[in-house]
């Protein structure tokens, strides 16, 4: 067995001696395309979303040279028809591209897989001719051992990541891909199946995607894939009765990737980090970090800081997913950023309404830690005044709460939804966008009698009040007040045995300049 021909089961069985959550109903999906026209899989996820592990099962489940009926035998996949019949019966070219990027130079890299791969022939099969380069060579693998192959190739967008601006390095290395997948008639005689991971989409040449037999399974579009990366909701909470977790607080820390077919996705590393440790907190920034959020939102694309701000917020933002390129070197809009934040797992995008928005805890905790070091002036103006506002609340500056909250609803709100309630919310959080260093937000918490418009909940070191916020319309700010104690929000929070700020914000809806007055009580 070799690195890149028939490498074996040794990864799977490691992963197999720890917990291991069971996806090997991917297979099934693999199976039922073998030899047939969608027989070519590229699925792209954020880092840590277990895409090598993957990676090593198919390498595990396929390989001809091992036997591997022993790691699969309680699977899901042993109940599928057909597997038997595709188990450890293909020759397998596997590909780890990180891997080669540890041992050599970019610019060498597509050199440097092709020597691999015509070595391993050659140590393998002396008597096949590798002259005729790396196609010929793999088909000669295939007449002389009468089996087919089937590619997985695993990081396989590192040299667009890791060479943004070397458009040579990417041709040549695209056209090492497109050697292998394009010529259908080629393809068809080397590989029964081909798989492909990484966090970018397949790049695009023009408009059309440069490898584009593929069929692609992404964080805007999973489709079928989208149980299979990722735990899903019913793992989580078995896992948390296994290890006596807080189910509520894995779900507020991990959760939010809502993805169709799936449901809730739960990035799983930080899920096992979260349980291995005992301890709810970032494992994002633990990891091996493919590149830094803070060098996308200090893209200078209009309109990119405001949408940065309103996501810190707790908002969803509108979005256009359709011009990004699928490259870290090409873009022409926030819209592209903000793609290619989805691609990266720091957004989840949802489809219905073409929208994204920060998924959890542990995202939101990035964002809030890089926005501000941004080079942006009016960013961190902005930052200012929301720390500015939280004192005031604090401190009770009725004026300075009302002239600030005012000021946000005027500059930041379609004069078409300048009443519209989902659009007051937003003004709150917009307003107090910076609470992050010192609050956990809250939206509509359960009362006996309604909801909260936003609750904000100290944590635990920064020993400031809980902060309870509305904003009304027609009605007076002592009204708004009153309003929270008749529905009694208070009661709900007195277990936390904190201080609690009330803050009644309203105006006059036909008033022309729509002048907003406040009212704060402190219990």
């Amino acid at each position: 067995m070799g690195f890149c021909i028939n490498p074996g089961n040794e990864g799977f069985s490691s992963a197999r001696k720890g917990r291991y959550i069971d996806k090997s109903g991917i297979i099934s999906l693999i199976n039922k395309e073998i030899d047939g026209k969608d027989k070519l899989f590229c699925v792209s996820r954020p880092r840590r979303f277990g895409k090598s592990y993957a990676a090593q099962m198919l390498c595990a489940y396929y390989c001809v040279e091992c036997d591997s009926e022993k790691l699969f035998n309680d699977l899901e996949i042993a109940s599928d028809n057909a597997y038997r019949e595709h188990l450890n019966k293909y020759n397998v070219l596997y590909l780890d591209v990180s891997s080669f990027l540890g041992k050599c130079k970019i610019e060498e890299l597509t050199k440097e897989v092709c020597k691999t791969i015509i070595s391993e022939i050659k140590a393998f099969y002396p008597d096949i001719d590798t002259g005729m380069g790396i196609d010929y060579a793999l088909a000669g693998v295939v007449d002389h051992t009468g089996t087919k192959f089937v590619a997985i190739i695993d990081e396989w967008d590192s040299p667009i990541r890791d060479s943004k601006s070397n458009s040579e390095t990417q041709k040549e290395y695209l056209d090492f891909l497109r050697l292998l997948f394009k010529n259908s008639s080629a393809t068809d005689k080397i590989f029964s199946a081909a798989y492909m991971t990484g966090i970018l989409p397949i790049k695009k040449d023009g408009s059309q995607s440069a490898v584009s037999e593929f069929d692609e399974f992404t964080m805007i579009s999973p489709r079928r894939l989208a149980p299979y990366f990722g735990f899903v909701e019913g793992e989580v909470e078995s896992l948390c009765k296994e290890y006596d977790m807080d189910f509520r607080k894995m779900k507020e820390w991990y959760d939010g990737y809502e993805l169709p077919i799936a449901g809730p996705i739960y990035n799983p590393n930080s899920v096992m980090e979260a349980i291995k440790n005992n301890s709810f907190e970032s494992y994002w920034r633990m990891s091996s970090s493919a590149t830094s959020l803070l060098d996308f939102i200090n893209l200078d694309f209009d309109g990119l800081l405001k949408a940065v701000e309103k996501l810190i917020g707790g908002d969803s933002v509108q979005v256009n997913t359709r011009n990004f390129q699928n490259d870290m070197i090409n873009f022409s809009s926030k819209d592209d950023v903000l793609t290619l934040l989805i691609h990266f797992g720091y957004l989840c995008y949802e489809s219905g309404s073409e929208s994204v928005y920060i998924p959890n805890e542990e995202v939101r905790q990035e964002f809030a830690d890089v926005i501000r070091r941004v080079s942006h002036k009016e960013t961190l103006k902005r930052i200012q005044e929301s720390d500015k506002l939280i004192r005031d609340v604090v401190e009770m500056n009725e004026s300075a709460v009302a002239e600030q909250i005012e000021k946000i609803h005027r500059t930041e709100t379609d004069p078409l939804f300048y009443n519209n309630e989902q659009s007051l919310r937003s003004v709150i959080k917009l307003a107090f966008f910076a609470y992050k260093d010192k609050y956990t937000q809250l939206e509509e918490l359960p009362s006996g009698n309604g909801y909260a418009d936003i609750v904000y909940l100290p944590k635990k070191q920064s020993n400031y009040p809980i902060l309870v916020i509305e904003l009304k319309w027609d009605e007076t700010a002592e009204t708004a007040i009153d309003q929270i104690r008749k529905r009694n929000y208070p009661e709900k929070l007195k277990e936390r045995n904190e201080d609690i700020i009330l803050v009644g914000v309203s105006y006059d809806k036909d008033d022309r300049e729509k002048k907003h007055h406040c009212k704060i009580e402190r219990i």
